[in-house]
């Protein structure tokens, strides 16, 4: 819906397609050279737009944009009805494919959701595990989105090359887990599919602290970006529903890890110390310091780990039926509050089972935020609200 600043019958000024520019054209457009007026944007090739499918409408006066209107829509997944006919066990695999920044989450929170009708305890060890494979998704999904802002850093120590080697090398882990690179599919209802292999807790140690140490030089650069760009006030925080690393940037105390604690956060430490001026430099200092954050909770959760043996999953029948009724479950995803809520009918499948993603506020904010941004900023004002299609989509 076209913006209430926005003429409904003007055609806008300038048109903006996220993907991947290739000799001028983006696969978005069948091929097609794009018409005048049209800006290709490429935000980095880990950043998750690159899979291109929004489009902005953008109204100018010169170069300040003064109304915007976001086209979303295309992929259509449908994984919401196909939730309802899969059981428990084969929505789990389907429920970490639509953030692909940070699919485990996706099956987590689906888990939690599940396990609290059902009034089902997991083990300690995989309530520990469970925290630890969240915030490894945390680095990995945030190192993507930092990829723009190593773009626009100088020298080497902190570049794009880094970050994808530190995605990469996390990714190497999670299939030494789980057999899957991508998309990992550990979790089972009443705790995990399988135990860490000997050295594995060690290994992921020792990366979380390859990961600090970039992201402390990521806070720097971000503090260099130019100020006041694409500020987000509380009021739009509250409007749109904005969370996670958006929402602390605008000074919204807002981590269901620390205020609604789930897993074993109730047992950890997590100090909100990023910048909150609300702007896109903020945005960025804020998941420089979720990554910090992250490096040292996996450090943390390593040495309680040492502790905490016993088993990581409960024994279940082959078909598991949930009990009529219906529940409403947050976490803490990588980009903010993801949610399910899932309502039992007594079946073996859900009989409805809705997804609430942080990607869907986040980039339906476009719509005010762009206004009073000018053309040159863009590039930053986007790469700050960071998005996954699918997580869009659903």
């Amino acid at each position: 819906m076209p913006s209430p600043d926005s003429p409904p019958a003007a055609r806008p000024d300038v048109k903006v397609l996220l993907g991947s520019p290739a000799a001028g054209r983006l696969p978005v457009l069948a091929g097609q050279t794009p018409p005048a007026g049209t800006i290709l944007l490429d935000l980095g090739p880990d950043h998750p737009s690159r899979a291109g499918l929004v489009e902005l409408d953008l109204w100018t006066d010169g170069e300040l944009i003064t109304a915007a209107d976001v086209r979303v829509g295309a992929m259509h997944r449908g994984v919401e009805k196909l939730f309802e006919v899969r059981d428990y066990r084969q929505v789990l695999m389907l429920a970490d494919r639509h953030d692909w920044q940070a699919p485990y989450n996706g099956e987590l929170t689906v888990a939690l959701a599940a396990e609290d009708m059902l009034g089902l305890e997991v083990p300690p060890r995989a309530l520990w595990l469970r925290t630890l494979l969240a915030e490894v998704t945390r680095i990995s999904s945030h190192a993507g989105f930092l990829g723009w802002l190593a773009r626009q850093a100088p020298g080497e120590t902190f570049t794009g090359a880094r970050l994808a080697a530190l995605r990469e090398e996390g990714r190497q882990l999670m299939r030494d887990l789980t057999g899957n690179r991508i998309h990992p599919m550990i979790i089972r209802l009443g705790g995990l599919a399988a135990d860490t292999p000997e050295g594995w807790i060690e290994a992921v140690v020792a990366w979380a602290a390859r990961a600090s140490t970039l992201a402390q030089v990521a806070r720097t650069v971000a503090a260099d970006l130019p100020a006041g760009v694409a500020v987000i006030n509380t009021g739009q925080v509250n409007a749109y529903g904005l969370s996670g690393p958006t929402a602390r940037g605008s000074g919204v105390d807002a981590d269901l890890r620390r205020h609604q604690p789930y897993l074993a956060y109730g047992e950890l430490t997590i100090t909100p110390d990023g910048p909150t001026t609300g702007d896109a430099a903020a945005r960025f200092g804020q998941l420089a310091v979720d990554l910090i954050n992250s490096a040292q909770l996996i450090t943390d959760i390593g040495a309680r780990l040492e502790t905490v043996g016993g088993p990581v999953g409960v024994k279940l029948p082959k078909i598991i039926k949930l009990p009529e009724g219906e529940t409403w479950l947050n976490t803490e995803a990588p980009l903010g509050i993801a949610g399910v809520h899932l309502v039992s009918r007594g079946d073996k499948t859900p009989w409805r089972l809705k997804l609430r993603t942080p990607s869907f506020a986040q980039v339906a904010s476009l719509t005010e935020v762009l206004v009073g941004v000018d053309l040159p900023s863009l590039e930053l004002a986007l790469a700050s609200l960071g998005h996954v299609v699918g997580d869009i989509d659903r």
